[in-house]
């Protein structure tokens, strides 16, 4: 059935077929054919415009317009077919290349691998990151490493400010990293309570900077819950510029 929402537009004069928007895109909705990049199906883009931001000519833009609904079960199974049609890439990406479309959990020492239960033992330095992609608009809704799992919602700068982000903050986390100053806030509102309607959250701690453009994050996780019709237990820690940890308090969803 068609209705009309958001999806994106490829204006085929500026594209020039480099092929980023297509490893920007988590649903695997755009392929290049003939030199051009195109959505080969309504159903498999979500209109949230993650590939916005990897194309370097500015071809892509959200449109309104009647389209086929978005169907999350086509694209787990598009996504399928095409795992099993495509040679498994190697660890490292080619040079050049965005691992963004690729969605991976990471195995380490120590690490208890029930799904929604990532517990890696961070020590000695060791990163505590779990999974890729962590952009809130890259990850899709529909990730395994969402089920029942503990969110680490980030602001981007916080990550350069706390030095002991990853053995306080991220061990037994799902992290994902936004900028309410840049991004689009009604984006992030929809991605959040997509997440929350699929994957049965069990917690979400937002960490934010201590200052203005960051408070607006606590609120757009609150709204997607809200959207969602969910109450998941939200902590709100707020980090100095220096990187100490000034507030740390529960917060009513």
């Amino acid at each position: 059935m068609k209705v009309k929402r958001k999806i994106i537009k490829i204006d085929e004069e500026l594209c020039d077929g480099c092929g980023n928007c297509v490893t920007g895109c988590a649903e695997g909705a755009l392929e290049v054919i003939d030199g051009k990049a195109r959505v080969i199906a309504d159903r498999f883009c979500d209109g949230l415009g993650a590939c916005i931001g990897e194309c370097p000519t500015g071809a892509l833009e959200i449109i309104e317009r009647e389209a086929e609904e978005f169907d999350e079960a086509a694209v787990e199974e598009h996504l399928a077919n095409r795992e099993g049609s495509i040679p498994p890439p190697a660890s490292d990406p080619p040079a050049g290349g965005c691992p963004s479309s690729s969605m991976q959990t990471f195995t380490q020492p120590g690490t208890d691998h029930t799904v929604g239960d990532l517990r890696p033992q961070v020590g000695n330095g060791a990163s505590a990151l779990s999974h890729w992609p962590i952009k809130i608009r890259l990850v899709p809704p529909h990730a395994p490493f969402l089920k029942q799992a503990d969110l680490l919602v980030l602001a981007d700068c916080g990550a350069a400010a706390l030095p002991s982000l990853h053995a306080e903050m991220m061990a037994g986390k799902v992290v994902l990293m936004g900028c309410p100053k840049f991004d689009e806030v009604g984006d992030y509102i929809e991605k959040f309570a997509q997440i929350f309607t699929q994957a049965d959250i069990r917690s979400v701690t937002a960490l934010v900077m201590e200052v203005p453009c960051c408070s607006g994050l606590p609120v757009i996780v609150q709204k997607g819950m809200q959207k969602a019709g969910k109450k998941v237990p939200l902590e709100k820690v707020v980090v100095s510029t220096r990187g100490n940890i000034v507030d740390r308090k529960q917060v009513d969803a």
